[in-house]
């Protein structure tokens, strides 16, 4: 699973990372059916935000979002990236075309309210940057949509290993690009990405 994850961004960031190119990628598997392709989209979706309100995908199809999967107990590389998409969260803070997602893999401990907390020390404004909680198995899965590596591991800090990046989707749910949220290099690119994509709609 990790080769598997490990190639497939290797090979797609020869495409997210030319800087002058007038479009992003659409990243992902893709089918051919007739004449059409059919490209990955994120699945319909059905989870709690920090604030208990129901979010799903309908939420969101009106912007430009980022999105994470972490825990709020992570030892390891989640404050890192944490420190990351507060700087997209900086940058964009004034956006109204942009929104940022993270899931925890650990619902059994984030709790919406353990999230609320979460975001409250954080300092950011709830309605730009929602915190996702629901069942283990259906945001271990959504992960996977993200094609971010997330499973239980008991010989792993905090008893999950899981990857830290972060993704950039597009209106119509597409993967249009990706960082690894360790590398503050990696997410300055990703941040000339995001200004790429949010040109495609001022065209």
């Amino acid at each position: 699973m990790k080769k598997f994850l490990f190639l497939f961004f290797a090979l797609l960031s020869l495409n997210s990372c030319q800087e002058k190119q007038a479009e992003l990628p659409i990243l992902g598997r893709k089918d051919i059916q007739g004449t059409d392709t059919i490209f990955h989209s994120i699945p319909d979706f059905q989870f709690m935000d920090q604030d208990s309100n129901l979010v799903t995908n309908s939420d969101l199809e009106d912007y430009v979002y980022l999105s994470d999967f972490f825990f709020t107990s992570c030892p390891s590389i989640c404050p890192k990236v944490k420190k990351q998409m507060l700087k997209i969260y900086k940058k964009y803070g004034s956006d109204d075309r942009v929104k940022l997602i993270s899931h925890t893999i650990d619902p059994v401990r984030d709790t919406p309210e353990k999230l609320k907390r979460y975001s409250s020390e954080l300092g950011v404004d709830n309605n730009k940057w929602i915190f996702l909680t629901g069942s283990k198995d259906s945001l271990l899965e959504m992960a996977n949509e993200y094609f971010v590596a997330a499973f239980e591991d008991p010989e792993s800090p905090g008893g999950f290993d899981h990857s830290g990046k972060i993704i950039l989707v597009d209106t119509k749910r597409h993967i249009r690009s990706f960082a690894e949220g360790t590398d503050p290099e990696d997410v300055d690119r990703l941040l000339k990405d995001i200004d790429i994509l949010l040109q495609e709609y001022e065209k």
